[in-house]
């Protein structure tokens, strides 16, 4: 059975949708990835474009609240903002939790400092999900 991971954020829009699609394009081989937000809202468009720039379609990704999964088990619980790890400091079910803290792209208003943001914080999500992949058994 594959480890399972849940990528937790507060809003389940970009930093942990953007994660759940990485992890899914570079090792869902080897681990059932999933996220969701502590008070979730839809899927952010600009989430998706930014996604489809690398060739990864996030635009089936649901937003999902963390509620129905207190108590699952999960091998991995990893919050990408600092909120969620205030607003759910403890996962009943998770063996390891690791905790990233990203810029929210989502603050930067519109333009091309706003797309600017969003690849950023794509590219940084990706190097530590390319270092969790290779340090993961």
């Amino acid at each position: 059975m594959k480890p399972r991971v849940l990528f937790l954020c507060t809003g389940n829009s970009c930093r942990s949708q953007i994660a759940e699609g990485l992890l899914r394009h570079m090792a869902g081989d080897r681990f059932d990835v999933l996220s969701a937000g502590t008070e979730p809202v839809p899927v952010s468009e600009d989430a998706i474009d930014t996604m489809a720039e690398v060739g990864i379609d996030i635009s089936g990704h649901e937003s999902k609240a963390v509620r129905p999964f207190l108590g699952q088990h999960f091998g991995y619980v990893i919050t990408v903002c600092d909120r969620a790890v205030e607003r759910c400091p403890i996962f009943p079910g998770a063996v390891k939790r690791l905790e990233w803290n990203f810029a929210d792209p989502a603050v930067v208003s519109d333009g091309p400092a706003r797309k600017r943001a969003f690849r950023e914080v794509r590219d940084q999500i990706a190097e530590r999900i390319r270092e969790f992949v290779s340090s993961t058994p």
